[in-house]
Parts: structure tokens; C-alpha cells; sequence
């Protein structure tokens, strides 16, 4: 297996014009406010690096030892920008986009499959995509560094269309140069710790700002493409403020607040439209004719003036503001920016304002021979109700069954019911929770004395149930038990919604939030499918998932991943979802499968397009969830147009997903051969992390871990215990740290040791050339690959004290990159890493020579900070440079 061509040099990088150009006024910048000397000394650093990577002076000094801490700094910060600007100019140039990631590319696939454009409406009418937006902390940067970047890819935007001039009368470059001052003058690090309310409003600012504009344009556009009307089958979710598995500071009152916000600014987007609206529907009834229906609007709404007594759909607009404007004031308990200038009573729900609007539309459809017919301001409009409702994005509950499990079991001790829940089996726990769900009787005390976890749960789904009352069923429709292994873990969520009158029981019973299990480690994702084939066969919950028309299971990709290595992880999840299928289809239920993805690869992350096409035959059908989280949220959501491109790859690939003919050949052979490779890389894994004694002494002093639990970047604590073991870390920080060590364990050790040890090479070159899920598998580990450096990682290795244990583990993991490197190229038939994808070639030695003297900075820093240092700067330093790397690596966590 270590036979492979020859290693080829990489030709030389053709540098986007845009990132010259931005690193140029970047320096202008360094050198204006820093002044000429710090200017000269980056920039020695900087071009002796590059001299470094081209081989040009692979022995180069880079001068890092002349550094003050203050220069380190200013210096650190100048790197971390210049990665920030690089980025920015790649998601410009579509670096990131693959081809055929468009419905309409989609639709053109399909169509020399036999399939045409109502095959396609077919299938969305009863499609779901829901990318759900997460707190989990791997965003480092401040909004205001986020927010002064998507400004500077605005002026960019404008210099593209030939603009001297911004519309307000500034110099396009005067304002960039302005911008990127203000990035270098913004500090880039958060000194308070972030609270659930800090995180609801960041999300809340991508929503608003990218999400309402971008999917309704978009829904414009697949309607054109599709030749007519999809429903509303993609839309935002959540989990900021609902997810409380290990975050003791989601509560009932960080729910109500995350609720309220979102209803806020969705209710204030619908006003600022139908005021301007208001404003362009001037059409006369002395020049135009207008439905009964909007005649009755306009005559309901009692508006006063008499300037607008010929002008109906102004009138009626007058009517529609104002019941709006009563909407926002009871839902949000404030009163909008601009006042109604009539009294009105609110809308009950979304329908009555979308009934209104569509009765506009359809008054215009029949003026003007259509021109005014199509998806104008009011078509978009009506997209957005159709879309978001009142809610704006659905908001999921997430808990730990151990928490529901000691909440239920005191519940039951309290009511009298069962003295001792916890020693009870799983049998016996399933038919007296099933015995509680059948009846009308609530177990929930008011004058009893609860522990604060059971009160702090009821409180939770209390507060479900008023968010339905206030802003309609699809503000929360699902309830994630993390840590799910059996049939009681969701029935003891059945419980606590019944609590709150969310689980109707009769016949058929109903439950107004689903119970959606997250199967997360290697041996939960195999026992799974067997949880649900005993969920689904209970008749309550048959007929709870036929009223729904689905059930939900979500699959773990980190918590996998850190419990058995990349290639089982992949595997185990690939095996779960088919089976999971398998045991759908003979339920005959409809499946919806919750993918729980991060930003690297570690934890399932690299394109969604390609992941969700490599999904196994049956699993998708139109229905899919996927978590966007951290440091992704920015990068594909930060910019409407990249998160155009990245909502329309998600869109296409589900479509294609759904309907794609694909050949089965060899399939059975291609599984036996993954089952093997998967075992050998389970057990190699397994032995490094969890059998090697020592092993988390040498992660803990090798990574910055412990630097990183201390950044200010999520309200959520790294570990879920105090303990030092692997087991009770979380998968973030786990991932995160290895990223910044430049060793991205997570993304592939294990996987040399299983390839080298397979006899059937021909096979695995086949495997890659026929089976997408393959393929997909070896691409995202050559990522890794490409962005990992075992010779900057060595020099963390000598952060570890004990020098046997550093040679020894240090060793193996420097082995068995060697053996993942030589194995991924003779499968591949490479020369070298990423020889068949040259813009990411590219892209990632570009930033090379910029992340290595971060990382060497990185390493004296944090020796100095663990040898008791106390200077501020010097932790500051260490926490700039984890912001700088990670930029700079982009999907790191």
C-alpha cells in the first residue's frame, strides 16, 4: 500500500487578485497605525515564511525571538487578518462552490435520469431542509470583527460593478482602507464570557440579516427554475436557547427570551415591508379595477385620509400595518418603531396575515394584463410568512436522558406512583411509563417540594407549551434527548410534555413536540435502529408518528467520532442510517434523519453538498436536518451571497439525494470491505486514546486545551465533568485542540493503520472510483491531511514533560500520518496531496507560510504562560494566536 507515484512539486500559487489586493491595503494599514518599523518586521517574517514553504530558503530565520510581547501582538493580530481578508476573497471567487451545487444543475441531472420538473414538485411538496443553527462554541471572533468583514465584502461587491463611489459619496478603496483600520483597531478577543442571550443575539443577526432577504430571492429563483409554486420546504432552525445538555444557564427564562426575540424581529421585518408596501402600491381606483376581497380590506380598515380614499391597496395596507403593529405589540410586549395610525385587533396566527396579503396579490394578478403578477416585494413578502411565520426559526429543546430520567423518577416517587424508578428494568420502566402516557392524569404537584432539576425541566416545557399558544406549533417542534439508548428515554420525555399538555393521550394519541433521539456513540449508533423498531412498533407512538407524517432520529457525528476515530465514525453512521431505513420502511413510517455535523471533519464537517449526495439510497427522500455551528455559521452564512450558494447546494444535493439513480455495483462487496477497514481503525483508535497509558497527560500538555476552556467564545463549559478523562471532554475542545496543534488527530488516525493493512488495493482504488460515500470519506481526510503538519506538531510534542511518554505517543501519531499520507495517494493515484483539487491546493498553501509562525509564537507563549509568567500579554498572546490559527484554518472546530 505504500507504493505510489513519485512525489510531484506543486506548482506554483496563482494568488487571487482580490487577496493582493486586500493584503496590500492591509499593510497600508499596519504601516499607517503601527508605524514603519513594526510594518518592516511583519513583513521580514512574512516573506521569509513564504521563502520558507516555496523552498526558495528553507532555512530562513524568521525572526520571531526579535519580537517584543507588544509586537507579538500587533503581529499576531496582523496574520489573523490577513487570514480573515484571504477568506473573505475566496467566498467571493466561489473557491468554496462546487459543480452542480444549483437546483437548476439539479433539475438538468435528473432530467437525463427520466425525471422532469413535476417529478422534482412532487417530491417538494412534502420535502424538509432545515439547516439548525447552534451555539456550539467554535467562533472565535467578535460579531464586530464579523460584522466589519461582511462590510469590507460589501465595498468589494461595489468595486466589482466598476464604482468609484459608495452611494453615500465615499471613495470605494477610502472605504475599504477605513474598514480594515477599523479591523485593526477593534479588539479581536471577548474579555466578558458569553451569556445564552449574547449567543440568541448573534444568531438572531444572521437570520435577519441574511436568512429573511436570502430565502424568499431564492424561492423567486427555484420557482422560475421548476415552472411553479414549491412550498416552503427550507427554512431555519435553532437550538440557541433551547439547547441545555450541559449549559446550566438555559432555562424556562432564556427559552421565553430566545422566543420573544426571534418574534421581534421577524414581526418588525414584516412591518418595515408592508410600510414600504404601503408606499408603492399607489393605484387608483379612477385607473384600475380591484377584487371584492380587497375592497374589503381597504374598507375594514377605517383608514382617515382622504388622500387615500381612491387608493384601495394602500388602504387595506393601512389595515394590515395596523393589525401587525397589535401583533407586535402583544407578542413582543413592546411597542414598534413606527405606530400604526389606526387601531386594530392582532393576528391570530400567521395564515390570517398571509390570507390578507395573498388577497392583494391576487387582486394585482388581474391588473395590467400580469404584469404585476410574479414575485415582486409582496410575492417575497408572502414567501417570508409562508417561511417564518411568527417564530422565524423553529427552536429545538435539547436535554441529557439522565437528566429526564431523575426528573421522571422523582415525579413518580412524589405522585406516589413508584418509590423507585431508577432500579427498575427496562422493561418495567417502559410499561408503567406507557401505563402514565394512556391516562388523563398529570403527576406535577404544585405544593409539592421538587429538587431545582425537576422544576427547572417542568418550567421548560411550560414554557413550550406558551410558545405554541403565542407563536404557533412550528416554534418548537422537536425534543432532543442526548445519551439515547432505549424506548424509556423517549417515553420519559412523553411524560414531562404531558406535564405541560403537549402529549394528548387517545386514540390516536398526540404529541404536539416530537421526541427525537440522538444516537451519539459508536455502540449507541448500532443499537439504534433496534431502539426504534421497538419506538415505532408501540401503538401510541404509531399513531403519533401517522398524524405527523414522520419521525425524527438524529445521528451523532462528533461524540462518535471522539469515542471510535474518523473512518468508524463515518462508517457507523453510514451503517445506522441504512438500517435505520430498513426499520422505517417496515414500520411504514416516514424517516427524517437529523444530521448532527460540526465544522471540521472531525466532527463530520467538509462540504455539505457532497456529504448529503453520499447519504446511502433511501435515507434522504426530500427530508433532512443538518446543524450549522460555530465558526461555519460565518463562512457560509456571513454574506447573502455565500449563504445563496450554500442554502442552494443544500437544497440541490437533498433534491439529487431524493430522486439520483445510482448504481449499486458491487455493493455488497464495497460493505464487507468497509466493515474490515472500520474494525482495523476502531481498534488502532481505540488502542492510542483510550489504552495507552498516559495518553490524556500528553493531549493535555501537547494542545492548548487548557487555554482554549478559558476563551470567552460560548456560554457552555468545555467538559462535562471535572475529570481529566478523554470520555467526559466534549467533542468541541477535543477537535479544536488537536486543530491548533496542526495534528487533526480526529480526522484521521486510525485510518493508515486499517488501509495499509488491507490486501485488496484494486478494490479500494475501485471502492473510490464507484461509491460517492467512499469517495466523500477520502476527500475530507485528505483535507485534514493537507492542512496538518507533523513538524510544526512536533514542536508542541516537546510541550510534554515526560520525555518517554512524548517519544513514544508522539511517535505513533507521526507513523501513522506517514501511513494515512501514502495509503490516501495510492488509492487516490496522486502524486501529492490535493493534486486533483488545485484551487483547494491552493487555498491551503496560501495560508501555510502565515500559520506556521503563529503556531512557533503560539508554543513559546504557552511555555512561558506554564512556566508561571504572569505578564497579561502573554496570555492575551495565547489567545490571540488560537483566534489567528483558527481563522486561518477556517473549519478547525
Amino acid at each position: 500500500m505504500n507504493e505510489h507515484r513519485p512525489l510531484r512539486e506543486a506548482p506554483p500559487i496563482e494568488q487571487n487578485p482580490d487577496i493582493r489586493y486586500l493584503g496590500k491595503l492591509l499593510g497600508d494599514v499596519i504601516r499607517a497605525y503601527g508605524g514603519e518599523v513594526l510594518f518592516g518586521r511583519i513583513e521580514h517574517i512574512r516573506s521569509a515564511s513564504v521563502d520558507r514553504h516555496r523552498g526558495i530558503a528553507p532555512g530562513a530565520d524568521l525572526g520571531l525571538e526579535d519580537l517584543s510581547l507588544d509586537d507579538t501582538l500587533a503581529f499576531v493580530r496582523g496574520f489573523m487578518l490577513f487570514s480573515m481578508l484571504a477568506n473573505l476573497a475566496e467566498d467571493r471567487q466561489g473557491i468554496t462552490r462546487e459543480p452542480g451545487a444549483s437546483v437548476e444543475d439539479a433539475l438538468a441531472i435528473l432530467k437525463r435520469e427520466g425525471f422532469d420538473e413535476a417529478a422534482v414538485a412532487a417530491m417538494l411538496e412534502r420535502a424538509l431542509i432545515v439547516p439548525v443553527l447552534t451555539a456550539h462554541p467554535t467562533e472565535v471572533r467578535r460579531k464586530s470583527m464579523i460584522d466589519h468583514r461582511n462590510r469590507i465584502a460589501e465595498l468589494m461587491s461595489e468595486r466589482d460593478a466598476g464604482r468609484q463611489e459608495t452611494r453615500d459619496g465615499e471613495l470605494v478603496e477610502e472605504a475599504l482602507l477605513r474598514q480594515i483600520a477599523l479591523l485593526w483597531q477593534t479588539r479581536p478577543l471577548r474579555r466578558e464570557k458569553l451569556y445564552v442571550a449574547d449567543e440568541v443575539e448573534t444568531a438572531l443577526a444572521y437570520l435577519r440579516d441574511v436568512f429573511v432577504p436570502v430565502l424568499p430571492m431564492l424561492y423567486a429563483r427555484w420557482e422560475r427554475v421548476l415552472g411553479s409554486r414549491p412550498p416552503s420546504f427550507l427554512k431555519p432552525g435553532s437550538w440557541i436557547g433551547g439547547d441545555r445538555d450541559g449549559n446550566p444557564f438555559v432555562t424556562a427564562a432564556s427559552l421565553r427570551d430566545a422566543l420573544r426575540r426571534a418574534c421581534q424581529t421577524v414581526l418588525a421585518y414584516y412591518l418595515e415591508q408592508v410600510h414600504a408596501l404601503g408606499a408603492e402600491l399607489s393605484l387608483s381606483t379612477e385607473l384600475a379595477e380591484v377584487t371584492p376581497e380587497v375592497a374589503a380590506l381597504a374598507n375594514v380598515s377605517h383608514d382617515p385620509s382622504e388622500a387615500r380614499s381612491d387608493e384601495p391597496y394602500r388602504r387595506a395596507l393601512t389595515g394590515i400595518y395596523a393589525r401587525l403593529a397589535a401583533t407586535y405589540r402583544s407578542l413582543a410586549g413592546r411597542e414598534p418603531v413606527r405606530a400604526a395610525s389606526v387601531a386594530a385587533e392582532p393576528y391570530r396566527q400567521p395564515a390570517e396575515l398571509r390570507r390578507d396579503l395573498a388577497a392583494i396579490a391576487h387582486s394585482l394578478e388581474r391588473t395590467g394584463s400580469g404584469l404585476f403578477a410574479g414575485t415582486g416585494a409582496l410575492g417575497r413578502l408572502i414567501r417570508a410568512v409562508d417561511t417564518f411565520g411568527f417564530h422565524l426559526a423553529t427552536l429545538d429543546l435539547r436535554q441529557n436522558s439522565d437528566v429526564h430520567e431523575r426528573v421522571v423518577a422523582e415525579l413518580l416517587r412524589v405522585a406516589g406512583v413508584e418509590s423507585d424508578y431508577l432500579a427498575l428494568g427496562e422493561i418495567e420502566r417502559v410499561a408503567l411509563l406507557r401505563h402514565e402516557l394512556a391516562g388523563g392524569r398529570l403527576l406535577a404537584n404544585p405544593f409539592a417540594d421538587y429538587s431545582d432539576e425537576t422544576r427547572s425541566e417542568l418550567d421548560i416545557v411550560r414554557a413550550a407549551a406558551e410558545a405554541h399558544q403565542l407563536y404557533g406549533p412550528a416554534a418548537i417542534t422537536a425534543y432532543i434527548i442526548s445519551k439515547a439508548d432505549s424506548v424509556s428515554d423517549l417515553l420519559e420525555v412523553n411524560i414531562l410534555l404531558k406535564e405541560a399538555g403537549l402529549w394528548h393521550p387517545g386514540d390516536p394519541a398526540q404529541a404536539d413536540i416530537m421526541a427525537v433521539p440522538l444516537f451519539e456513540t459508536i455502540g449507541d449508533l448500532e443499537r439504534g435502529p433496534g431502539v426504534m423498531a421497538e419506538w415505532l412498533a408501540l401503538p401510541e407512538v404509531a399513531g403519533a408518528t401517522a398524524a405527523r407524517g414522520h419521525q425524527e432520529t438524529m445521528l451523532g457525528y462528533s461524540d462518535s467520532n471522539k469515542d471510535g476515530g474518523y473512518l468508524t465514525s463515518v462508517w457507523s453512521l453510514h451503517q445506522a442510517s441504512r438500517a435505520l431505513a430498513g426499520v422505517f420502511e417496515e414500520a411504514g413510517a416516514a424517516m427524517q434523519l437529523f444530521h448532527g455535523r460540526g465544522g471540521a471533519v472531525g466532527r463530520g464537517g467538509g462540504s455539505s453538498f457532497s456529504a448529503i449526495r453520499a447519504q446511502p439510497n433511501g435515507t434522504v427522500r426530500g427530508r433532512i436536518r443538518i446543524t450549522e455551528q460555530g465558526e461555519v455559521i460565518a463562512a457560509k452564512y456571513g454574506t447573502r451571497d455565500s449563504a445563496a450558494a450554500n442554502l442552494e447546494a443544500i437544497a440541490s444535493a437533498t433534491i439529487l439525494a431524493s430522486l439520483e439513480k445510482r448504481s449499486e455495483r458491487r455493493r455488497e462487496t464495497f460493505y464487507k470491505a468497509m466493515a474490515e477497514i472500520s474494525g482495523a481503525a476502531f481498534r488502532s483508535y481505540r488502542g492510542l486514546v483510550y489504552e495507552t497509558a498516559g495518553f490524556p497527560d500528553f493531549f493535555r500538555q501537547m494542545t492548548p486545551i487548557g487555554e482554549i476552556a478559558g476563551l470567552k467564545i460560548g456560554s457552555r463549559p468545555a467538559s462535562r465533568t471535572t475529570s481529566g478523562r478523554i470520555e467526559d471532554l466534549r467533542a468541541i475542545p477535543w477537535v479544536f485542540s488537536w486543530a491548533q496543534a496542526r495534528v487533526m488527530l480526529p480526522g484521521w488516525y486510525g485510518t493508515g493503520e486499517a488501509l495499509s493493512g488491507f490486501a485488496d488495493v484494486e478494490l479500494l482504488r475501485e471502492m473510490n472510483e464507484h461509491w460517492p460515500f467512499f469517495r466523500t470519506t477520502l476527500e475530507n481526510l485528505e483535507m485534514v491531511l493537507a492542512k496538518s503538519d507533523m513538524s510544526i506538531a512536533a514542536h508542541y510534542s516537546a510541550l510534554v514533560r515526560d520525555d518517554a511518554l512524548r517519544a513514544g505517543i508522539f511517535g505513533r501519531i507521526r507513523d501513522g500520518w506517514q501511513r494515512t499520507h501514502d495509503c490516501l495517494l495510492s488509492i487516490t493515484g496522486q502524486s501529492r496531496l490535493l493534486e486533483r483539487k488545485p484551487a483547494l491546493d491552493a487555498s491551503i498553501r496560501l495560508r501555510l507560510p502565515y500559520i506556521e509562525p503563529l503556531n512557533l509564537l503560539q508554543i513559546e507563549l504557552l511555555k512561558r504562560h506554564r512556566a508561571g509568567e504572569s505578564d497579561p500579554r502573554i496570555r492575551e498572546g495565547i489567545e490571540l494566536s488560537i483566534n489567528a490559527v483558527a481563522t486561518a484554518l477556517r473549519n478547525s472546530g
